[in-house]
């Protein structure tokens, strides 16, 4: 039985899985904090020790475990190829393995959502992408620019808006909504919101945290909470309709933390897919980022494969493992 090390790097949360071929997932994930993104200022050495935390408990858990291959879809890397290769050969001198895959965590997605297939994953977190892959070959890759330039209909584009609102009300500029009082009892004073949201240094991430109470605030009939999830419906459907037209494909599967916040979202955003002009198939996702990091640990030759940055070692490593391998790449 092959096996290998499947990880999902995001901006909030790193996980990890073993992965074996024929089995699937072999053992519970282990989970640390995330890292800002390839792109990031220091995103290939946060995001290298993001991996080594998730990964080496696996490994010393099971010490007579051999993994082959470690994958790991990192938020960042479509826009920062160069740190994905960078990463890669970084975790090759880390890890007991002899090969270290590195590609976008939408990628991963896909592979998850799809089962390896082609199609178009609409991966929503923090951030939000599209990724379509089409039969004859045609890749797009829509939206996931970034928590400031793009993202839009993302975690933290949402928890962005609802804390505008929520200062706007304070400030006596807007309508008065409950988004203010959940602001406040997640961060504290509205006075002192910019602090709050910068003091461990991922802004993204500590404001995507406030999409949940969004969501929450919507459920409960608050007009200014819900008017922010249509918003975000329509720009996630706009992100996915962009990738269908460009590869010519129809199914649509939608993956990420984001669809834990249900109908509020989720309700909007199924009608703007089904009322809009071009005909898509909606599909439940045959699997997540980490079983797609597994199916591309495994396999070289899925439709994936251009947009992965995989090293190996030039001699592979004998049964008896030092506790940080060299690597030549």
């Amino acid at each position: 039985m092959t096996a290998a090390v499947a990880v999902d790097v995001g901006k909030t949360g790193c996980r990890a899985v073993v992965w074996a071929d024929g089995a699937g997932r072999s053992r519970a994930a282990e989970e640390v904090p995330g890292a800002p993104g390839l792109a990031a200022e220091n995103g290939v050495a946060l995001a290298r020790a993001a991996v080594r935390a998730a990964v080496l408990p696996l490994l010393e858990r099971e010490p007579s475990l051999r993994p082959g291959t470690v994958c790991v879809g990192a938020a960042g890397a479509a826009t920062a190829p160069e740190a994905a290769r960078d990463l890669a050969v970084r975790l090759l001198e880390d890890l007991p393995v002899n090969e270290v895959a590195v590609t976008s965590d939408a990628i991963t997605a896909h592979a998850g959502a799809l089962g390896g297939r082609t199609g178009v994953v609409l991966a929503i977190g923090t951030g939000s992408v599209a990724v379509g892959i089409g039969d004859d070959g045609a890749y797009a890759r829509v939206d996931g620019w970034g928590p400031w330039l793009g993202d839009e209909g993302g975690g933290s584009w949402i928890g962005a808006a609802g804390l505008r609102a929520a200062l706007r009300a304070h400030d006596g500029r807007g309508p008065d909504t409950a988004l203010l009082a959940a602001a406040v009892e997640r961060f504290g004073d509205a006075d002192r919101l910019p602090s709050a949201i910068s003091w461990d240094g991922n802004q993204a991430r500590s404001i995507a945290a406030f999409a949940p109470d969004v969501a929450r605030a919507a459920a409960a009939g608050d007009a200014t909470a819900s008017a922010i999830l249509r918003d975000a419906a329509g720009a996630l459907a706009e992100t996915v309709l962009a990738a269908a037209r460009r590869t010519g494909g129809d199914a649509v599967t939608v993956t990420g933390g984001l669809t834990g916040l249900g109908e509020p979202l989720l309700g909007p955003l199924r009608s703007a897919l089904t009322d809009s002009p071009r005909p898509l198939r909606l599909q439940a996702p045959l699997g997540d980022p980490l079983d797609g990091a597994g199916l591309l640990a495994l396999d070289a030759s899925a439709p994936h494969e251009p947009h992965v940055a995989r090293v190996r070692r030039a001699t592979p490593l004998v049964p008896t493992l030092p506790s940080t391998p060299s690597a030549a790449v």
